[in-house]
């Protein structure tokens, strides 16, 4: 059954990063936040578990007080700890049966699929919430990762029920060829928590969204 907040997964997909943000941490996120990032995913594998639950809690606060929704990633008992909204798994994670047990049934779980669409039917079948297909561009985070095309796209809204995210080096510049292809989420780590200016990345980013929609309603 998918969790109760599956209509809301769309638009734009922030994704910390502990090198990036460091101690501005919830300065950044709030910025982010504020400019229109509708799903944040907390991710920081470094930090020691106390300093873990210590940042998602402060940042389950920021995503409650403006309207987002908050991700925890790979660690399904990290999000049960403090009751995020869900998790987002890859694929050497834990099983997404294990995180279903321990999270329950009306939380967000998200499966990274690589370039690969019969993960994606895997994960539909086992009950995920969404699934993830990238990179699609040069990434900055994960250079090695396989190559997807954007025609995973089109086939995944055509024979998927399920939102789906592109990730991987998107910028304002190239985004929307991944929109128009089916991708209802973005997801964004460098373009903007690697900017100097978060509100005015952010902005740019959701200027994609709107641009889709017009596009849509029209043809």
């Amino acid at each position: 059954m998918p969790a109760l907040h599956t209509a809301s997964l769309t638009g734009l997909y922030g994704i910390t990063d502990p090198l990036l943000c460091g101690p501005r941490l919830l300065e950044d996120a709030r910025l982010a936040l504020e400019a229109g990032v509708q799903i944040l995913q907390y991710r920081n594998k470094q930090a020691s578990p106390g300093q873990q639950q210590e940042e998602a809690l402060a940042l389950k606060r920021l995503c409650q007080q403006h309207g987002g929704l908050f991700i925890i990633n790979d660690d399904a008992a990290l999000a049960a700890d403090v009751d995020a909204d869900g998790v987002h798994l890859g694929q050497k994670d834990p099983a997404l049966g294990e995180a279903r047990q321990l999270l329950g049934k009306n939380k967000i779980i998200g499966i990274s699929c690589n370039n690969r669409f019969d993960y994606a039917l895997a994960a539909q079948q086992q009950g995920a919430d969404y699934v993830a297909f990238g990179r699609f561009f040069a990434s900055r985070t994960k250079p090695g990762a396989p190559q997807a095309e954007v025609e995973l796209l089109r086939r995944a809204r055509s024979e998927l029920e399920l939102p789906v995210v592109a990730i991987g080096g998107i910028t304002p510049d190239n985004g929307a060829e991944l929109l128009e292809a089916g991708a209802q989420m973005l997801a964004v780590i460098h373009g903007i928590f690697g900017t100097p200016d978060i509100d005015q990345a952010v902005r740019r980013y959701r200027c994609l969204f709107d641009q889709s929609f017009i596009k849509m309603t029209q043809g």
